[in-house]
């Protein structure tokens, strides 16, 4: 049986980001349509290419293809009231019960628990779809990923950092598995060279 190969790229940094907020529908703060020829040819061209509904995620994807497929079941979290809100203004102790405790939803949207649900609804469906799936998403979604993949307590889901435009790679081959890429360093005339 072939091999279901699973790449989830976080989207491009966005201006509500650099600012310590939560996400709103934004869009990225860098010239994606620019940097798209540099990213295009990054992976072989007989993949599926999806991505979240938002802005974001439809702009990122907009780098490695021209017709990405929205999947409504990577979308972001909801995050309810906290919307766009800074972090920094919010009341500290809801924040406190939210990141500590993953049933809960003080902002009125989904809560961890929720996200981690979904997210492992739709891998399940995978496992069934050989071939590559690259799929463009947000930070939550590729922590619950990671979470379902590893088997993870979801107490660890904060413990796990996303940064913008990383690629987390993921195979099942009757288990899921985390697969950490090698890339070649720079060589001259067949010699490896070690990074100074």
């Amino acid at each position: 049986m072939q091999a279901t190969r699973l790449t989830l790229i976080c989207h491009a940094i966005t201006p509500l980001q650099k600012q310590g907020r939560f996400p709103d529908d934004e869009s990225v703060a860098m010239d994606w349509q620019a940097a798209a020829s540099s990213l295009a040819g990054r992976y072989p061209k007989n993949l599926r290419l999806l991505c979240a509904p938002e802005a974001r995620a439809r702009q990122t994807a907009g780098l490695f293809g021209s017709a990405p497929v929205i999947e409504e079941a990577l979308r972001d979290g909801n995050f309810g009231d906290w919307k766009g809100q800074a972090i920094s203004q919010l009341d500290h102790g809801q924040l406190q019960d939210w990141m500590t405790n993953s049933a809960s939803a003080p902002h009125g949207g989904e809560s961890v628990e929720q996200i981690c649900a979904r997210v492992a609804q739709w891998m399940k469906t995978l496992e069934t779809q050989p071939g590559h799936v690259v799929a463009i998403t947000h930070p939550f979604v590729i922590r619950a990923a990671m979470l379902y993949v590893l088997q993870l307590p979801v107490a660890m889901f904060y413990r796990i950092d996303v940064e913008p435009l990383c690629a987390t790679e993921l195979r099942f081959n009757t288990v899921w598995r985390l697969r950490l890429e090698t890339h070649a360093w720079p060589h001259e005339h067949g010699k490896i060279h070690a990074p100074h």
